[in-house]
């Protein structure tokens, strides 16, 4: 067996998978609140893309930065992750609020409606060509190689983790503990709870349902905004039409683990990203996509409701 071949495949799904959980998340909050599938969430995490490379801009750029790598990836992080949550929250406010009694085709609508305005708006703004964040460039050593490439750990079958790598893994993994910890221990994670349960009842309970929902919205699009800078580091290029894929690939991964259940869209994500890599470097690039929607296919056969999700309870 070629162990190098494995490992490198595992970190690269595994880093992978990570960008899709994050983004899988974001459709498991907003359909346990509201039941709305918000196809423009690929598009919030586009805008976090470039909101990261308007902070890189900034300070001069992938080849002559003018602060610390550690504080441009804060202030990156900061900047994608309150734009994509305020980003959210105005959609949410002016496109979905009033539909939430709507049939169902209206809100579904009206989320690709907001979908290709975003698309659209960044191909005026920033224009069609790929951007890079070139994060090889960053600081170079005298092998002209960055900072977050030039540090890193061997891993058995001599495979290296860069630091750039081990920062999305690390980083996934704290958002996902403070997600768990929100959700679970705090009384506004209560609240979204009660209101995922039964809108009504919380309200009558004297739950502000229109505050946890924005609340919900803001935090499932910071998250993509996280994706968005996790994305920028490793994979390098953005561009405006960047979000329909990652979206479309988060949406089934949040499918595949069960849609509303914030683990199944972690587990969905780590699984469409290690399908995706073991694909490509055992069998061919060509079918990649193809495995993700193979699995998709399998899981709705056997598991309608997800790897982990539950039916969901009839009300009466």
């Amino acid at each position: 067996m070629n162990w190098n071949l494995f490992v490198s495949e595992l970190v690269a799904g595994t880093v992978h998978g990570c960008v899709y959980a994050l983004i899988a998340l974001g459709y498991s909050m907003v359909y346990g609140i509201l039941k709305l599938l918000n196809f423009a969430h690929g598009d919030v995490y586009m805008v976090g893309s470039f909101i990261g490379f308007g902070i890189l801009t900034v300070f001069g750029g992938a080849t002559a930065l003018s602060i610390p790598i550690w504080l441009l990836l804060v202030i990156m992080f900061a900047a994608a992750m309150l734009g994509g949550g305020l980003l959210g929250v105005g959609i949410e406010r002016f496109a979905y609020r009033r539909l939430r009694d709507a049939p169902r085709i209206a809100p579904l609508i009206t989320a690709l409606g907001v979908s290709f305005f975003l698309e659209n708006a960044a191909l005026l703004i920033v224009g069609a060509e790929y951007q890079s964040f070139n994060s090889f460039s960053w600081n170079p050593n005298s092998s002209g190689v960055g900072q977050l490439w030039a540090i890193g750990i061997t891993l058995p079958g001599n495979v290296r983790l860069s630091l750039a790598q081990m920062i999305v893994i690390a980083g996934t993994v704290v958002l996902m503990l403070a997600l768990t910890y929100f959700v679970g221990r705090t009384q506004l994670g209560r609240a979204m709870r009660a209101v995922s349960f039964d809108r009504q009842a919380a309200d009558m309970m004297g739950i502000d349902v229109n505050r946890v929902i924005a609340v919900t919205f803001f935090v499932g699009s910071a998250l993509a905004g996280a994706a968005a800078i996790f994305n920028g580091i490793v994979y390098q290029q953005v561009w405006a039409y960047m979000g329909f894929q990652a979206g479309l690939k988060g949406f089934t991964a949040a499918v595949i683990g069960g849609i509303g259940n914030l683990p199944g869209a972690v587990l969905g994500g780590l699984l469409l990203g290690l399908a995706e890599s073991f694909t490509q470097g055992y069998v061919s690039t060509t079918f990649s996509d193809a495995m993700v929607f193979v699995i998709l296919i399998a899981v709705m056969i056997f598991r309608p409701n997800g790897l982990i999700g539950k039916p969901a309870l009839a009300k009466v």
